[in-house]
């Protein structure tokens, strides 16, 4: 082990924690939104508890993210000083646009939010959440757009004197292809999470309120109605975005095709070009022997998912590899082929299981519905179908981070050896002044510090998700004579 692959794992495990809070980020600031704006066109009390209470919750996702984001640029002149180098005058225009432009967008206005309440008009509140909600998704974009010129290098050109890339159209690199069929796609998935995690603490709060135990604080009439519209909500925010996930998902293996014939051959173990290719469900290969022993396919599906045609041809590992070689020189091109494979069927497995709760959900919320649960709100006879119903979509949210994260790996791995695919191998992307002592160092020392803002992040949640959202607002009563208008003003909203 060399200070390559120390500084490999180090990004790795910092990237895998960081983008468990970006997805909810994301998908959440837009549900909350949401929320507020059926508060603000109907005056129901509901909509506007629901609203602070999943703000709470988001806020505490949020911090989280902006805490663990900013490793993530340290690290690029830590331990990738070659590879800032080659890149520093392309990557440097989308991330100072993400910086400059959706992230001040984001941070200014959900201070004004988090501040604003009973001190802006409603409709001026209403219009910072969404201006943060848009300053969320900008910055994914300006994110991914840098991501995406590393699969395809776009809108550039190398000067041979300095080694480095020098960028010629900024337009080029914000309208790759791979650019917004990932964003697509990476949104896609954050509104299924997001979705999900709504879904998932209002059941666990119905759960909770239909099988409490002695002494167990008895949750407020109103909690009922209240987790009981967010819970569908959170379903069909779910539905919705796994249909556009699955969407987006087609076109993305179609640029793979295209782009990354390597990562798409990889993730299916297709070691030769074949014809009406199928998609494999489980295979037991060997590498080393560029054979599989076992390979149980979907004929067909592959080149049609590759191509838009089961008949059409796909190009294989070997094929790929030989290609690479005569470009760019004798090597080995090709990535991990084992976690290619696995993570590209974690990431759809658990992806469609995510869509599969929320379908299901739909169907036993039906017509006022509710597992446990009477017509009219009262607790059921206990039953285990609606246990396990309730349970199944808290399991649901992991579940779906584990895919969501096995999706990035996907991306990441698929791109090796390649930091700048055709331009910059990883190997070469290393800082040369670093050692393995002083990676081992960092590795440990970020790995200690996550754990403990993971243990603090899981308990933030827990402990507001336990409290619940506020009792609703006593009817105001006949005002003391002696109170000034300060005194009675409401406090503003607080967290």
């Amino acid at each position: 082990m060399d200070a390559l692959d120390l500084a490999r794992w180090q990004f790795g495990i910092t990237t895998i924690y960081h983008f468990l809070f970006v997805p909810l980020t994301i998908g959440l600031s837009v549900i909350v939104a949401s929320l507020q704006t059926a508060w603000f066109r109907t005056g129901r009390e509901e909509y506007l508890r629901a609203t602070k209470f999943f703000g709470k919750l988001f806020l505490i996702n949020f911090a989280m993210g902006v805490v663990t984001g900013i490793v993530q640029e340290f690290q690029f002149g830590m331990n990738w000083s070659a590879y800032s180098t080659f890149v520093g005058d392309v990557f440097g225009a989308p991330l100072a646009m993400e910086a400059l432009i959706a992230f001040f967008l984001e941070s200014t206005f959900i201070g004004l939010w988090i501040f604003g309440w009973d001190r802006l008009r409603k409709g001026v509140h209403l219009a910072c959440i969404w201006a943060a909600a848009i300053g969320s998704n900008l910055s994914a974009y300006f994110i991914l757009a840098a991501n995406a010129w590393m699969r395809n290098p776009v809108g550039y050109e190398v000067d041979r004197a300095t080694g480095r890339a020098r960028l010629t159209d900024i337009g080029a690199v914000l309208t790759n292809p791979q650019a917004w069929s990932t964003y697509t796609h990476v949104v896609a998935a954050a509104f299924l999470i997001a979705g999900l995690f709504v879904a998932a603490v209002s059941s666990w709060k119905l759960m909770r309120e239909r099988w409490s135990r002695p002494g167990d604080r008895a949750p407020h009439p109103s909690e009922h109605t209240l987790f009981r519209k967010t819970l569908r909500t959170g379903f069909l925010v779910t539905l919705a975005a796994g249909v556009l996930v699955i969407a987006s998902g087609d076109h993305q293996a179609k640029l793979a095709a295209t782009y990354e014939p390597m990562k798409l051959a990889s993730a299916e173990a297709l070691w030769q070009t074949e014809e009406s290719a199928g998609f494999s469900l489980f295979a037991v290969g060997d590498v080393q022997g560029s054979r599989n022993h076992v390979n149980v396919q979907i004929p067909g599906v592959l080149s049609f998912l590759a191509t838009g045609s089961p008949w059409g041809p796909v190009q294989g590992i070997e094929n790929v590899q030989a290609q690479y070689e005569a470009l760019y020189g004798p090597g080995d091109y090709r990535p991990n082929i084992a976690v290619l494979y696995w993570a590209f069927r974690l990431m759809m497995g658990l992806g469609l299981a995510g869509v599969a709760v929320a379908t299901a959900g739909l169907w036993l919320t039906r017509g006022g519905r509710l597992p446990g649960f009477t017509r009219d709100g009262a607790p059921a006879p206990a039953g285990r179908l609606s246990r396990w119903a309730y349970r199944g979509v808290v399991a649901a949210l992991p579940a779906a981070l584990a895919g969501n994260i096995a999706g990035w790996v996907l991306t990441e791995m698929g791109r090796q050896p390649w930091t700048v695919h055709g331009e910059l191998l990883t190997a070469q992307s290393v800082s040369p002044g670093v050692s393995l002592g002083q990676v081992a160092f960092s590795l440990a020392a970020f790995t200690a510090l996550y754990g403990i803002l993971a243990v603090v992040e899981v308990r933030l949640l827990f402990r507001y998700v336990a409290a619940g959202p506020a009792a609703p607002a006593a009817p105001p009563g006949p005002a003391d004579d002696a109170d000034t208008d300060a005194e009675r003003r409401p406090a503003a909203f607080s967290y």
